[in-house]
């Protein structure tokens, strides 16, 4: 049995947590003692995703309001702090697999991302909210836990879990080798579509976007052309794949004019709550398959090999901000022509 003083020496930590729109606090509370199915993180750096911003700016991500205290977080990297199995050595670097699956519905076996009473860590849709990794300690379930390869340090470790949507949706595509592929929208998820896209050998990747900024870092990634949409439309009929990373529903309607006959359109940004002004009759008209993304499976796990192989992926990564200065952090996260992926370091 490890013993927990092999962990942290002290007894109290700092969190990050959002207590409704435009408020934010760092509070001091107890580190979490861990049962025998948890191991305790220290955590090192955690990414600033869409939905912590929702929380933040608007006090609801769609239809999950922030009712309690939430502390935000799901891209996170860090170290094992105390495993009391003794299964985890303490330092071990380590990622999140964030999800805690639900229970089994039939004709989703192998679907466990998608199974009713799941949750998601810092997320406000349970009651209570599941709380995230913007702190410098959290406990997750062994199970949960991913080791990390010795190439691969811990700040770019923390783009796993946004890299593990990406390669979930290029899977939902029917894969990508050899195919002209248009990504819309040049956010993190966009830039991450962008990477895995030209490892895994589309033919060419086209990023869109209406800002410079997300299109010069697209360019970085690996795009092999760029168009700002708000000065010139897309192509019609081109693409074999669309990549609508958005969540914009006037993004939609140009990705179902920009794929070609019997191809494919996959959203992954989500759109927001309620009724769309969507012009969807190309669908029918050239039999478009549009299908939608969720998170991840396992992808995560391949996130973890492709990062350590591809350290140019890292280049999405543009700002870290300490945690006593995460609001700065969230508002330049907020801003999109200056930032790709900004990360808090814990």
């Amino acid at each position: 049995m490890a013993s927990e003083e092999q962990g942290a020496a002290v007894s109290q930590m700092k969190s990050l947590k959002i207590t409704g729109k435009m408020a934010m606090e760092i509070v001091d509370e107890e580190i979490p003692v861990p049962a025998d199915d948890q191991v305790r993180i220290k955590v090192a750096y955690v990414g600033v995703c869409g939905s912590d911003l929702h929380y933040y700016f608007e006090g609801a991500n769609g239809a999950f309001i922030v009712r309690e205290p939430l502390i935000p977080g799901h891209e996170l990297s860090g170290v094992v702090d105390f495993d009391p199995t003794g299964k985890w050595p303490v330092g071990t670097q380590i990622t999140v697999h964030p999800a805690r699956f639900g229970v089994s519905a039939p004709k989703l076996e192998s679907a466990p991302h998608l199974w009713p009473q799941g949750s998601y860590l810092g997320s406000a849709s349970t009651t209570p909210h599941t709380q995230g990794a913007m702190s410098q300690y959290m406990l997750v379930e062994s199970s949960m836990v991913r080791a990390l390869p010795g190439t691969l340090p811990l700040e770019v470790a923390a783009l796993c879990e946004p890299l593990g949507v990406a390669l979930h949706a290029l899977a939902i595509a029917g894969g990508i080798e050899n195919k002209n592929v248009l990504v819309s929208g040049s956010g993190p998820i966009g830039l991450m579509v962008i990477a895995a896209a030209k490892i895994l050998g589309a033919h060419s990747v086209v990023a869109s976007d209406v800002l410079d900024g997300p299109l010069a870092r697209a360019k970085n990634l690996g795009a092999d052309d760029v168009s700002k949409v708000s000065q010139t439309p897309l192509p019609t009929d081109h693409f074999d794949v669309v990549f609508e990373c958005s969540g914009v529903a006037r993004a939609l309607s140009s990705a179902l004019v920009a794929v070609r006959k019997a191809g494919v359109v996959v959203q992954v940004g989500m759109l927001a709550a309620g009724d769309q002004p969507i012009a969807i009759a190309p669908l029918v008209s050239k039999e478009i398959q549009l299908r939608g993304t969720f998170r991840f499976n396992n992808e995560i796990d391949e996130a973890i090999t492709m990062l350590s192989k591809h350290p140019e992926i890292a280049q999405a990564i543009t700002h870290v901000f300490a945690l006593s200065d995460a609001k700065a952090g969230f508002e330049m996260a907020k801003n999109s022509e200056l930032s790709g992926k900004v990360l808090i370091q814990l």
